[in-house]
């Protein structure tokens, strides 16, 4: 199994050093926050696009993902999916993160469907997936793959990606979130919290999600992301030197790890 960390967990540390550390710590690839005050964004002009993706391939790490904002069942998102299917072209990731961010109207899968399927024939011809995340309106598997079904099987470019924290707290036990997603699963979030009420980023293993489990699931050659959220807990431990123990954890409860 592959696995990647996610710039969240990094604020404000350079692409350089991202790369270097990814590296030197034993992951494989990265999943790049996009966002107007990080290193990774829409504004960015040819030159620095190419630097960055040259920045991780010299560090032999595989951008596998970018991490924007775009709500695809909110009518009112401003957020340019053409533009970001762009950026992730340019830089060599291999997918798009997109959420629901549903307003709680009946329209709202009606509003994704649509925003998917205009999308999705650039995204294919972009060699781009965007993949709509377990979270906010939609934060179970069940409710991602309502909305994948009717974009239709022959959308090659759009797929569901796995928030194993939101699955959990949608009530939905990882059987059944990895037979709703598992037809259209393009990568995994892996992160780890005390409780449904205290969800400050914990160091794997040290929490209540059924990781263990997740990981069970899924595909020998797939893909696992650690999505620490230090971000939004500044309060968190530094995830610099959690790295290490956090790859080894991850690699021992994979079938067929080093555990």
């Amino acid at each position: 199994m592959k696995l990647a960390l996610s710039t969240l967990g990094l604020p404000g540390i350079p692409l350089a050093q991202v790369a270097r550390l990814a590296a030197r710590t034993g992951f494989h690839g990265v999943e790049l926050r996009v966002h107007p005050e990080a290193h990774v964004h829409p504004g960015l002009d040819a030159g620095r696009r190419k630097a960055i993706a040259a920045t991780f391939e010299a560090s032999g790490i595989e951008i596998l993902a970018l991490a924007g904002y775009a709500r695809v069942a909110d009518p009112d998102d401003e957020n340019d999916l053409p533009q970001l299917i762009g950026l992730a072209r340019d830089l060599g990731a291999a997918h798009l993160r997109v959420f629901p961010g549903g307003t709680g109207s009946r329209g709202d899968d009606d509003t994704a469907v649509r925003r998917l399927t205009d999308a999705s024939h650039l995204a294919r011809d972009s060699n781009i997936r965007i993949l709509l995340e377990t979270h906010d309106s939609h934060r179970t598997g069940e409710a991602v793959a309502r909305v994948l079904d009717r974009v239709g099987a022959d959308a090659d470019g759009v797929g569901a990606l796995w928030d194993v924290m939101h699955t959990w707290l949608g009530g939905e036990s990882p059987g059944e979130s990895y037979r709703h997603l598992a037809p259209r699963l393009g990568y995994t979030q892996v992160k780890d919290i005390a409780s449904a009420e205290d969800t400050t980023p914990l160091p794997l293993g040290a929490g209540v999600l059924p990781l263990a489990e997740c990981l069970a699931l899924l595909p020998p050659d797939g893909w696992v992301c650690w999505e620490y959220e230090k971000r939004w807990y500044p309060e968190a431990a530094p995830l610099p030197g959690l790295l290490r123990a956090g790859r080894r954890y991850l690699t021992s409860i994979t079938p067929g790890g080093e555990g």
